[in-house]
């Protein structure tokens, strides 16, 4: 079931490839939409008239009052486009930052990571022979936050962004994150469904604690997401992990840094 009741909907990542659609779809659904950018100036040529721009460096809690002052929800599409320490900063980082600065507030979140997130075979090592790339890594982590933070959520892993066929808009949602080949054979949807999915999770009963992978199938697209979500488990109450993953990332072998960050966002 949908709620129709508007929200402040925060979108952090709102200039990027999924975010200018999150921001469009959310506008589109009625929300009131504030749209987080580092330069405001720069970013009002990529956004539609009707969000309302602040600034903030996601990189640094104490930039994001404002952005965070008054909402509802936030939907997370940001991510870190490669260098060393750029996905612990970005893609992990981020959402410490922004949850740090939501402190006591409450806030539905609707996080996009990706599809293959967990592939980390068991008994792998850590370092360079670790299979798992370091981006997936935090993203997980970032995750783990999430779930931690207590907060109602929604966790969307899509597959390969646009690489779909003109008729394949059919979208599935799967669990367990058993897709690792690391191309499109994993899965593909379109950026724009991404947009849907994450946005109407935030005023769908169907979608809280829920964790997927999205991909599309060849067929008509969806007119209704409700059913979709209900016939998803639901995480495990108090787990860090999502309902059906494989549990190869051992909390007690993660760095000290990130335990005390997630106990930090749990005691809140």
């Amino acid at each position: 079931m949908a709620s129709t009741t508007p929200l402040t909907v925060l979108v952090v990542g709102a200039t990027g490839s999924i975010g200018t659609h999150v921001v469009a779809e959310a506008l589109q659904q009625g929300h009131h939409v504030k749209a987080l950018a580092r330069d405001p100036e720069r970013a009002r040529a990529s956004l539609p008239d009707g969000a309302r721009i602040v600034a903030g460096d996601l990189g640094r809690a104490d930039t994001l009052a404002d952005a965070v002052d008054g909402i509802d929800a936030v939907v997370f599409t940001h991510g870190s486009h490669g260098g060393p320490g750029q996905a612990e900063r970005v893609d992990y980082g981020g959402v410490r930052n922004t949850l740090e600065a939501l402190g006591q507030r409450p806030a539905r979140i609707s996080l996009m990571t990706a599809i293959g997130v967990t592939g980390r075979p068991e008994g792998a090592g850590r370092g360079d022979d670790d299979p798992i790339t370091d981006a997936h890594a935090w993203k997980r982590r970032a995750e783990r936050l999430v779930r931690a933070s207590g907060r109602p959520y929604t966790v969307v892993r899509p597959g390969w962004f646009d690489y779909n066929a003109p008729d394949q808009h059919a979208l599935v949602m799967l669990q367990g994150d058993t897709r690792h080949a690391g191309d499109p054979s994993d899965g593909v949807v379109s950026r724009r469904q991404i947009a849907q999915v994450l946005v109407s999770a935030l005023t769908t009963t169907e979608a809280d604690h829920k964790t997927l992978e999205l991909v599309a199938e060849h067929g008509p697209a969806p007119t209704d997401l409700a059913p979709l979500f209900a016939d998803l488990a639901a995480d495990p109450s108090g787990s860090l992990d999502a309902a059906l993953d494989k549990a190869n990332m051992p909390l007690d072998t993660e760095p000290e840094s990130v335990r005390q960050e997630l106990e930090a966002v749990r005691t809140g």
